[in-house]
């Protein structure tokens, strides 16, 4: 069936109109329709493959406010721009149609994420009058699941998961009606033909489910694009078990708050103190888990987020979960459903089977999830807040190049918060996050990941950039499975030009790159550099003074190495570290798995272990979160001495950070913010030597070291005032999800 409806006049002008950008799975089409018809424009609407043409036919001036208004007054989910505009030839018809999708059209392909419940469905699931009154899986073209269910393009209902639902003769007469907000709304159902939800023995599963987390049980709950762990967030015990359950005895857990309010935020307000930008993104389209200050007292369990000031708060965006907390009425935890480091799990029989030990009951729904896409996070830093992971809501995440690439490549980033980058002419599209690349499972997620890029988005990679890590997982595959040229990008580069590409301006750059370690050029582990140039051409400028890492990766769930070695570096002892048996100091000394390092995030690490007293991690980054924790206000600390070394770079001498460490007389707060103020202090003097000696204005901020707010803000402070301008990474995350981007950026400029 072919909607159409005659409308006005005739025609003096045919023009062909090409639309592109965020136009597709929105309700671009029967907004189109109903723009034609209200302006009285005959023609048609049809969606190739990420684009739409609409032919559109009426007296000159008609057609030109019509032209106008398809971008003025785009649904609010869409983001139209005029790919081409020409008069035709074309006879004008008596009507207006919307045209089947054309499967074969050579265009610029958008997949759409994920959105959240729209609040004309949340209308509709509260009132008792309404067909799908407390129907989980409302949605309309407006909201509801995308990337998760797309099978491939065009995104029409047979290509996607809802194809095993055949629609009921009512939304089946709402599918095809442009002028109703569900014309081809693809995921669109109701009770009667749609998904079901389900607990096992329960007659009515979602009391079952709420009568659950009431007695304080663990609950899996399977979403959107993945499983949740659920529990109640004022209960200690429960949340106790959770983390026994799954072996995370200290990581912060997030938590979902039931809507409340005129913004929906009056119940999370209780709990957090929320800056007006942090509200208005977790209450926006995406969606994402947010860090935001707790409140003293706020009710919430203490084990949440042990040991920080932050709380990682979310509100629901699927109506499974609106359901869950109408009728809990209180906030949940609800964690990833994975095992820990893993791709969150969407295959009820696998999640049943992975989870049985850790959940207690299981909600559960037939429809089937088709890719996974974890929950996003973001914390607000500087001037804005910014995403430390991306996913469910905002990823696929698509990001123009200054550059354009001479055939297509795939680029598989490292080994921590791994995504693929995808990326062909001057465009590059990066995945939600997949995880840590340890397991099996994540392998098998990130190739099918990097398969479903190429094929929804119809571009075949020629070639495959990795990280130049041999030891990398996503390296080896890139080496010996993929069946695909393989070149290679120095991990710290791929940072810089990260930040440098998604800022877009020309010239040279100076770049902090700080994290935790990543090969460099020397075959030493890297993590505290100041990179000169741009993408394609960096030299090292600047770095930290290295040292000798006992045990090599076991010194980041082992900080205590870290600040063992600094000590033994300056031929002194750290009477405080756990090496009974003198093994650690036998091997440093012998320079047996001892590799060198210039990581800045070791030296987080160090001064933790010390500050903190605390020797051991359960989860990457847990000292220097806590160490950030405790800082309120600027300090200056001592001035680390700048040396040039045999290499000809300039490195910061970190020897006198460790009297003000293990000064007992100084409050913890005292020498953590101090601790900070030295750091801060060494990017502003190696900033302002390369000023004088290169000349370079411009600074970027990339790595994981910069997810520390603390640091980073007095970072910014610092270099603005003296006068540089200064770029953190606002699309991405600045820590190693973007080294997807960063790689296709650097190859794309000429770096291989």
């Amino acid at each position: 069936m072919t909607p159409s409806a005659s409308v006005g006049p005739a025609a003096d002008t045919a023009r062909l109109i090409r639309l592109r950008g965020h136009v597709q799975g929105v309700g671009f089409r029967p907004f189109v329709y109903r723009l034609a018809v209200e302006h009285g424009i005959t023609g048609h609407v049809q969606n190739q493959l990420g684009e739409v043409e609409v032919l559109a036919c009426g007296p000159e001036e008609v057609v030109n406010r019509f032209q106008r208004e398809l971008v003025e007054r785009a649904p609010p989910l869409s983001s139209p721009g005029l790919a081409a505009v020409s008069d035709t030839t074309v006879s004008p018809g008596s009507s207006f149609e919307i045209i089947a999708s054309d499967a074969d059209a050579d265009a610029q392909v958008f997949v759409p994420p994920d959105y959240f419940m729209c609040d004309d469905c949340r209308r509709e699931l509260d009132d008792p009058e309404d067909r799908r009154f407390r129907y989980p899986f409302i949605n309309c073209t407006q909201c509801g699941p995308r990337y998760t269910l797309i099978e491939s393009l065009p995104y029409d209902r047979p290509n996607t998961s809802m194809v095993g639902f055949p629609l009921c003769p009512d939304c089946e007469a709402e599918y095809l009606d442009p002028a109703d907000r569900r014309f081809h709304a693809e995921p669109v159902a109701c009770s009667a033909c749609g998904p079901q939800v389900y607990v096992d023995g329960a007659d009515a599963p979602m009391d079952a489910a709420v009568m659950a987390l009431r007695e304080g049980r663990i609950l899996a709950v399977k979403g959107i694009g993945g499983f949740h762990l659920v529990c109640d967030a004022r209960n200690a015990d429960a949340v106790a078990r959770l983390r026994d359950r799954k072996r995370r005895p200290d990581k912060p857990l997030a938590v979902m708050f039931p809507l409340s309010g005129d913004d929906g935020l009056a119940i999370v307000r209780d709990h957090v103190s929320l800056m007006d930008s942090e509200a208005s993104l977790l209450a926006g389209p995406v969606r994402p888990i947010v860090l935001a200050m707790s409140k003293p007292d706020c009710g919430l369990a203490d084990n949440v987020a042990p040991g920080l000031a932050e709380i990682g708060v979310f509100l629901p965006y699927s109506p499974l979960h609106q359901l869950l907390l109408d009728a809990f009425d209180g906030p949940l935890v609800a964690t990833s459903g994975n095992i820990s480091g893993e791709p969150v799990l969407t295959d009820n029989d696998e999640a049943s089977e992975r989870l049985a030990d850790i959940a207690d009951d299981f909600l559960l729904h037939d429809r089937p999830i088709v890719r996974p896409a974890d929950d996003p996070v973001f914390r607000r830093i500087g001037d804005q807040v910014r995403p430390l992971r991306i996913g469910r809501g905002c990823a696929p995440r698509e990001i123009d190049l200054p550059y354009s690439q001479t055939e297509p490549l795939l680029a598989v980033g490292g080994h921590m918060k791994g995504t693929v980058a995808l990326s062909w002419d001057d465009r590059v599209v990066v995945s939600p996050h997949i995880g840590e690349m340890d397991s099996p499972r994540s392998l098998r997620v990130f190739e099918q990941v990097a398969s479903d890029l190429q094929a929804l988005y119809g571009v075949e990679a020629k070639r495959v950039v990795c990280d130049a890590h041999p030891g990398y997982t996503t390296h080896r595959w890139a080496v010996r499975e993929s069946g695909l040229p393989a070149c290679m990008v120095w991990h710290h580069e791929a940072h810089a030009s990260a930040v440098a590409a998604e800022h877009g301006t020309k010239g040279d750059w100076l770049v902090f790159t700080w994290d935790g370690v990543g090969l460099g050029r020397d075959d030493t582990l890297w993590g505290g550099e100041a990179l000169v140039g741009r993408p394609g051409a960096w030299q090292r400028f600047a770095s930290l003074r290295t040292f000798r890492l006992p045990g090599g990766e076991r010194a980041g769930r082992e900080p205590w190495r870290s600040a063992a070695a600094l000590h033994w570096e300056c031929g002194t002892d750290w009477a405080a570290h756990p090496d009974p048996d003198g093994l650690a100091r036998v091997a440093w000394q012998k320079n047996i798995n001892c590799p060198a390092t210039s990581a800045a995030g070791r030296l987080f690490d160090a001064a933790a272990a010390i500050v903190c007293e605390r020797p051991t991690t359960s989860f990457e980054a847990q000292g220097p979160m806590q160490l950030e924790a405790l800082c309120r206000e600027h300090r200056e600390g001592p001035a680390l001495p700048m040396r040039e070394s045999v290499d000809g770079v300039l490195r910061a001498d970190w020897e006198p950070l460790l009297g003000l460490l293990s000064n007992v007389d100084r409050s913890q707060r005292e020498r953590a913010e101090a601790f900070h103020g030295s750091m801060a202090r060494v990017i502003l003097n190696q900033a302002q030597m390369a000023r004088e000696e290169r000349g370079v204005q411009r600074v970027g901020l990339g790595g994981g070291v910069f997810q520390n707010r603390f640091l980073a803000e007095q970072v910014i402070t610092m270099l603005r005032e003296a006068r540089f301008e200064v770029f953190l990474p606002a699309v991405l995350p600045c820590n190693d999800a973007a080294l997807s981007y960063g790689q296709a950026a650097e190859i794309a400029a000429g770096g291989d």
